[in-house]
């Protein structure tokens, strides 16, 4: 009880100052970026749709497409890809009003895992690949690498997920991976109030002023979280061999 106490008044501590944020952020940014054009943007499923994190993925995804539009997309999230009314359909479906061409849009409706989506796509750009070149792929090999394995991959996913689903597909076999970050935006407008002119009672202490209690450290608490889960994941997946 006296560890987990410490452990508790620790994380409440640390929730007071920018130290998870940016120990989020440094874990986001280390495998961001974009070294070449990408042949296949990647767009890793979150939550079903609409979800902040689909959603938010989904706009980074249309707005790295419009870019490179020689590119095509990959949505990778398991659903049923035959009901209209799916997750990954309407992620689809968010991409093309956000100006992707439908015939751009692949969909991995399988993978319930980053390893499993990061090997699927594998096999669907060589299955891609082998019908541009018309030869005959390894049929030996349950996800033959070919075709592939060349081919530049941009990864789009929450900031937090992205160094595992970089490492994952590299380790997967392709060489040429990078990744954009789903940063959210911060409202820029100042949040502040007086309580007592909104008819607050005069017992009730007035924190309007006060975006620490009302707001940051809401925040912070939820970056540790979001920290933590992650290293558990990464562990897992190091452990696993699948980075």
């Amino acid at each position: 009880m006296i560890s987990l106490g410490g452990i508790f008044t620790v994380i409440v501590i640390l929730a007071f100052t920018p130290g998870p944020f940016w120990m989020w952020y440094n874990l986001s940014v280390s495998k961001a970026g974009v070294n070449r054009p990408p042949e296949y943007i990647v767009v890793l499923g979150g939550g079903g749709m609409p979800s902040e994190s689909g959603l938010m993925r989904c706009w980074y995804a249309a707005k790295t497409a419009n870019y490179f539009t020689r590119a095509k997309v990959i949505v990778a999230l398991p659903g049923n890809v035959r009901d209209s009314l799916s997750s990954i359909n309407g992620m689809k479906k968010e991409l093309v009003i956000r100006g992707i061409a439908p015939e751009r849009i692949l969909l991995e409706d399988s993978g319930t895992n980053t390893r499993a989506e990061a090997l699927n796509i594998l096999q669907i750009i060589s299955n891609i690949e082998y019908r541009i070149s018309n030869v005959e792929p390894d049929r030996n090999s349950k996800f033959n690498v070919q075709y592939s394995i060349f081919k530049s991959l941009l990864i789009v996913t929450s900031p937090e997920h992205l160094y595992r689903a970089v490492l994952t597909f590299r380790k997967a076999g392709f060489m040429k991976v990078d990744g954009v970050p789903a940063f959210e935006e911060a409202i820029e407008s100042d949040l502040s109030f007086t309580g007592r002119r909104l008819g607050g009672r005069r017992w009730v202490p007035d924190i309007g002023n006060n975006i620490t209690l009302r707001y940051q450290f809401w925040t912070q608490l939820h970056y540790e979280e979001l920290i933590l889960r992650e290293v558990f994941a990464l562990g897992y997946y190091w452990i696993q061999g699948w980075i």
